[in-house]
């Protein structure tokens, strides 16, 4: 069975790491090269675009990290966690929970996610 308490917390890191080759670095180790990330907001398609999707929401909240915010709930090859966005200190801005698969690989092909909390 697929570790996806280990693998949500190397996907927020992702999410946190604002170094540009180091963050194209974990994308590349986390996800398969087709991967599919969707949200209300976005959809990216391959590794490329998921960089880049990260890379704005990074410039959209300077200063703001991602931290997951409960268990990892996992069966078979999928996941679903809560995660939130906040300046270090404060109240989360912005809470989602996303539902990820994985392939036999270990490696993210698709991340589905829902915004619980979005600043008005």
């Amino acid at each position: 069975m697929t570790d996806f308490q280990k693998i949500a917390e190397q996907y927020i890191a992702t999410w946190n790491e604002r170094d540009a080759v180091a963050r194209r670095r974990a994308v590349d180790g986390l996800r398969a090269e087709d991967a599919t990330y969707i949200d209300p907001l976005a959809v990216a398609e391959g590794r490329d675009a998921i960089d880049a999707t990260i890379g704005a929401v990074q410039g959209q909240f300077p200063g703001f990290t991602f931290a997951l915010a409960g268990p990892v709930d996992a069966h078979h090859d999928q996941a679903r966690f809560t995660w939130t966005l906040s300046q270090p200190g404060g109240e989360p801005l912005v809470v989602g929970f996303d539902v990820a698969v994985a392939g036999g690989d270990g490696k993210l092909r698709t991340v589905l996610g829902f915004l619980d909390k979005v600043p008005g």
